[in-house]
C-alpha cells in the first residue's frame, strides 16, 4: 500500500499507534546498522533506504531518476513488511540468513525480497541488524551490477572510497577479518616420492643453469672442431 506522503515523519505520522511504533522500532534498527554511504527518504510510497545518485549516478535501470533501492519499510493492509533486495540479489546471503533466523526459533514470512511481520516481536531483529552490516553500499552496488544482463549494465565501475576496486558481497562473506601476508620463502612442496618439489622460481633458475652449462659445452665442442678441421686444411694445403 502507497502512501502519498512527502517524508519519512509525514508517513510515521500517518500510521496508526501501534503501526508506528513498530515501524519506528524496525526503522531504529535499520539506521543504526545501515553503511553510511546509504541514505533514507520516501521511495515508492515507502520508507526506502537507497544508494543515493552522488554514490552511484547510473540510479535504478528500471527508472535511472530514482536512486538505486537497498531496502524499504511499508505498513501493508494485514502486516507490515521490510524489504531487503539484497538477500533477492544474492543466495550465498539469503542461505545464510535464513539459517541464522532459523537458529532462533521464530518462523521466517519471507517472499522474494520481503519479510512480513504483524508485531516486532515476530522478528530476528539481531538477525536483521547482521545482515545489514555485512553488505555495505559499495558491495551492494557491485551486486547489483552483476546481477544486470549486459544489455543493462551501465558502463560504470564500482569503486570504495579508496578508489579501489570494491569485492563482490560472496566474495567478501567468504573473507577472514584478518588477512595473511604470504611468507616471503615458503617451504618447498614435496613430492609424493618425498623430495622436495621444484618450485616455479628454483625451477627457472635449474633451466637456465642447466642451458647454460649446455651452451658451453656445445661452445668448447665447436671450438674444438673448428680447430680440428683448421689443422687439417692448413696440412693440405701446398706449401
Amino acid at each position: 500500500m502507497q502512501s502519498k506522503a512527502k517524508t519519512v515523519q509525514e508517513y510515521l505520522k500517518s500510521l496508526p499507534e501501534d503501526r508506528r511504533a513498530a515501524i519506528e522500532a524496525v526503522r531504529k534498527v535499520v539506521l543504526a546498522n545501515l553503511d553510511r554511504q546509504f541514505e533514507e527518504g520516501m521511495q515508492y510510497g515507502m520508507i526506502g533506504f537507497y544508494v543515493p545518485h552522488s554514490v552511484f549516478p547510473p540510479g535504478y535501470h528500471c527508472d535511472p531518476k530514482q536512486p538505486l533501492p537497498f531496502a524499504a519499510l511499508a505498513s501493508q493492509k494485514n502486516y507490515m513488511s521490510l524489504y531487503l533486495m539484497s538477500l533477492y540479489m544474492n543466495s550465498e546471503a539469503e542461505a545464510r540468513f535464513t539459517k541464522e533466523w532459523a537458529k532462533t526459533g521464530k518462523k521466517l514470512d519471507m517472499g522474494k525480497s520481503c519479510i512480513r511481520f504483524t508485531s516486532v516481536d515476530a522478528l530476528a531483529l539481531e538477525v536483521i541488524a547482521e545482515h545489514l552490516r555485512r553488505v555495505t553500499a559499495q558491495l551492494y552496488i557491485e551486486t547489483y551490477l552483476g546481477n544486470l544482463p549486459p544489455a543493462k549494465r551501465p558502463s560504470w565501475s564500482a569503486t570504495g572510497a579508496t578508489g579501489r576496486p570494491a569485492a563482490s558481497v560472496q566474495t567478501a562473506a567468504r573473507q577472514s577479518p584478518a588477512k595473511r601476508s604470504p611468507a616471503k620463502n615458503p617451504p618447498a612442496k614435496k613430492s609424493p616420492a618425498g623430495k622436495p618439489a621444484v618450485g616455479k622460481t628454483q625451477g627457472s633458475r635449474a633451466t637456465a643453469a642447466a642451458s647454460k652449462k649446455v651452451s658451453r659445452k656445445m661452445g668448447k665442442t665447436a671450438n674444438a672442431a673448428t680447430k680440428k678441421t683448421a689443422k687439417a686444411v692448413a696440412r693440405r694445403a701446398p706449401k
